[in-house]
């Protein structure tokens, strides 16, 4: 077979030759073990069932008997299942008791059927007609659930030897061959076995296993694959805003450059002064662990008030409320945020015990968000001439020895009744040629306010 048909019919092979990272495979090995506990789960079922049609089912075979061992048989099933489906439970269930595991579930199938003779004080070829055979398909499909095929060939073979082995005890048994009839009537009808008809049972079960085996190839192989895409989905969902993630997962179309939402938006950009000054004498790794501690610190109170991280900009950090998430009270949780990140700095040090002083500009307008970049490669950000507004409130904060600065379209969405601003006046904007009014925000104003 070549590798192009191999892959094509049995991908599986592809994956699995692959080698995989140890957290792809233990989050296929999660999946496994939770289809262990409902694979338990079904078979605690299977023998409730049977234990049920047997106390319900007349007992034909006389008060005589001495010995009843279908009993017997069902409470070692049960006992042998509850174990099972505890270790399931506790992720202590190894490949080589799985397989024993396998054996044992069709072992005492057959040996429950195999007492029906001697229960009911017939010839051995009396089970040959038990219908409970029909479980052996039950525990074979049961395997398909950990989609792994070795598991539903083991099944099939040991049911299909296991059925040989059971006529074979009819032959032997019947040493005069009075049971074995060619006769399809007299098999029908009397205690009788057909071989044909047995070896139609043998191969049926060794149908459904091949199958189900091949089916499960395949399908393993889309499981990997499932996983891998989904973990690597996790992973760059971090790269981008949640919302935008969840755009990308349920659109029905890819997602190009270009593609972008406009919408009224307050955007907050934050900076940290004399940073440079501040890290000098940092390792690159000191350097690198303290910005990511101001990171983390920092995003909390935006992601708190339902902002969303757009950019970090080395020590500076963009930020958006009402787009991509929508946010009717984005102005005033922009402030919040502000504020909430002032406290956050003024009473936390980073790094080895240093304090950082950030300046914040928080402004309101009409901003367009979207994918940005090439064919191959996007970002999601935000733009305007409001979100560069933002970044020059936040510079201004220096000329005016402020903490936040915010334009006045904040300021009235914000609402002065419930924030401490302070007018600071018409001031030039870089950039810009008309005069903006800015206010300043007293960092002290609770941020739940």
């Amino acid at each position: 077979m070549s590798a192009k048909l191999r892959n094509h019919f049995f991908p599986a092979f592809s994956a699995r030759n692959r080698k995989m990272p140890p957290r792809l495979a233990a989050a296929i090995r999660m999946q496994q073990d939770s289809s262990e506990v409902l694979i338990g789960w079904i078979q605690l079922g299977v023998v409730t069932v049977f234990a049920a049609l047997y106390t319900l089912a007349p007992k034909t075979f006389g008060e005589e008997a001495e010995f009843a061992p279908v009993p017997w048989v069902l409470s070692a099933y049960l006992l042998f299942t509850v174990v099972r489906l505890a270790l399931a439970h506790r992720r202590r269930l190894p490949d080589w008791l799985l397989y024993v595991s396998v054996v044992v579930d069709i072992a005492l199938l057959f040996g429950l059927i195999w007492t029906f003779h001697i229960q009911y004080g017939q010839p051995p070829s009396f089970y040959l007609k038990a219908p409970t055979l029909l479980y052996v398909f039950i525990f074979i499909s049961l395997r398909a659930l950990r989609f792994e095929a070795g598991f539903v060939v083991t099944a099939g073979a040991v049911a299909a030897a296991g059925w040989l082995l059971m006529m074979l005890y009819v032959v032997v048994y019947d040493a005069q061959g009075d049971m074995v009839t060619r006769d399809y009537v007299q098999y029908m009808t009397s205690n009788s076995m057909l071989l044909g008809a047995e070896f139609d049972k043998v191969i049926s079960i060794l149908m459904v296993t091949t199958i189900l085996a091949i089916a499960l190839h395949r399908a393993r192989g889309l499981l990997v694959q499932s996983v891998v895409e989904g973990t690597v989905a996790r992973d760059l969902s971090r790269f981008v805003p949640t919302e935008i993630a969840q755009q990308l997962k349920s659109s029905d179309h890819e997602m190009i450059a270009g593609e972008g939402e406009v919408r009224q938006t307050t955007v907050l950009f934050a900076d940290v002064e004399n940073f440079t000054t501040l890290c000098e004498n940092m390792s690159p790794t000191e350097l690198i662990n303290t910005l990511n501690d101001f990171c983390t610190a920092v995003a909390e109170p935006i992601e708190q008030f339902g902002g969303v991280i757009n950019q970090f900009q080395g020590d500076a950090i963009l930020a958006s409320f009402n787009l991509p998430k929508a946010d009717p009270d984005h102005a005033a949780n922009a402030v919040r945020a502000a504020i909430a990140i002032q406290s956050v700095l003024g009473r936390r040090t980073f790094g080895d015990g240093i304090s950082f002083r950030s300046r914040i500009g928080v402004n309101t307008g009409i901003v367009v968000g979207g994918l940005v970049g090439t064919s191959d490669r996007l970002s999601y950000t935000v733009l305007g001439d409001d979100v560069n507004l933002a970044a020059r409130l936040e510079q201004l904060n220096k000329q005016y020895g402020t903490r936040i600065l915010v334009s006045e379209t904040t300021c009235q969405l914000a609402g002065a009744d419930r924030f401490s601003f302070t007018r600071i006046g018409a001031v030039k904007v870089r950039g810009r040629q008309a005069d903006t009014t800015i206010f300043s925000v007293n960092a002290d104003t609770p941020s739940d306010h």
